[in-house]
């Protein structure tokens, strides 16, 4: 029997929800009761994944919102703090990728760095001082991916000294991710990024991961530090290969099976884990 030590006055904040692992992640939340604010770039569609769950009785109520504009963003959190007051859970589900198959273009490395990274990023960033006290911690959730971890035997960076950089958590930083991503944009625009070491297997998007895995796990040591009453526990997880249209519907895992583990992570009853990676809903290495 699972420990609920929520309620339908907890508020989860979903992005990317309006089709696909998001709006099962939204629709599994507000199947164990809890409130959701189900968002997405597209308000018509946002709109009408929305309603079909509030017609099946759920606690569900749409925002817009794109993750890469700050006016957005804003908006957002001013809406979260008049209406609700702040927020439990925030899954950060929104992405993007424009590779498929054995398809590796870098055409939009830059829309794909700034959105799976980026705008993961700021969404942390703004969310964090809307995040409710509780006893039990508020929960952040980022979908990633394990074509971004850092010691993939097939899929990684070449530079041993820049792994193992961004793999010491104790001096990982900010400013060390973020110049790693725009190296390899520096590279895409002057042509040399395919010598430059990067993953080989849908290069851009695996960065991008691979950066946002770097992320959770520099927060989750920051967030260490708060006081008991005001911890946040944060942690990713990789879905799988999901039959959405990211995938152009190649996947083999249903959307259900792929966002079970987001909505596990985010309701654990003794959350003491925070800066892990998952899949399946077992701890995998970054």
């Amino acid at each position: 029997m699972v420990y609920r030590w929520w309620s339908s006055d907890s508020i989860a904040v979903v992005t990317g929800a309006n089709r696909g692992i998001g709006v099962e992640i939204a629709h599994q939340l507000a199947s164990h009761g809890l409130t959701v604010l189900l968002t997405s770039r597209e308000t018509r569609v946002g709109e009408k994944a929305a309603k079909v769950m509030q017609e099946g009785g759920l606690n569900v109520v749409f925002h817009q919102l794109d993750i890469v504009d700050p006016a957005s963003i804003q908006s957002l959190s001013d809406w979260i703090k008049e209406k609700h007051g702040g927020l439990d859970i925030l899954i950060n589900n929104a992405g993007v990728n424009f590779n498929f198959g054995s398809d590796n273009s870098v055409e939009f490395a830059e829309t794909v760095i700034k959105t799976n990274y980026f705008g993961t990023k700021s969404m942390v960033k703004a969310m964090i001082p809307l995040m409710r006290p509780s006893p039990f911690g508020a929960r952040i959730v980022n979908v990633t991916s394990r074509l971004g971890r850092l010691n993939g035997r097939r899929n990684r960076i070449a530079n041993v000294s820049l792994r193992q950089q961004l793999e010491d958590v104790n001096s990982l930083s900010e400013e060390l991710i973020d110049n790693t991503v725009n190296t390899f944009l520096g590279q895409v625009k002057d042509g040399t990024w395919i010598s430059g070491g990067w993953p080989q297997v849908f290069t851009d998007y695996s960065l991008s991961k691979l950066a946002a895995n770097a992320y959770t796990r520099l927060m989750a040591r920051i967030l260490s530090d708060r006081p008991e009453g005001h911890k946040i526990y944060m942690n990713c997880y990789c879905p799988g290969w999901v039959k959405t249209a990211m995938t152009e519907w190649a996947g083999h895992t249903s959307p259900e099976d792929a966002a079970d583990t987001a909505v596990w992570l985010a309701l654990l009853p003794d959350q003491v884990v925070s800066g892990k990676f998952f899949a399946e809903r077992r701890e995998i290495n970054f």
